[in-house]
């Protein structure tokens, strides 16, 4: 089975929550979303702080749940 597309964007984390979450605000959607980092990251224990600037990997099928795959 092929894997899915996935929509791409670039987002500001607004604030930190527990359990290596994130809420982070797209600069075209009024609320902000939650995120969490993904498996590379961890792996390599890159920290992602207050103010950031990341790039968002989110599934068509739930917009309100994204992966970070990079700080920008």
């Amino acid at each position: 089975m092929a894997k899915e597309e996935t929509v791409e964007t670039q987002g500001t984390v607004v604030d930190i929550l527990p359990s290596a979450m994130f809420k982070v605000q797209i600069e075209s959607w009024d609320k902000p979303v939650i995120a969490y980092l993904n498996g590379r990251m961890k792996q390599n224990n890159i920290k992602v702080l207050l103010g950031d600037q990341v790039l968002l990997e989110f599934s068509p099928y739930d917009l309100t749940r994204g992966r970070i795959t990079r700080r920008l």
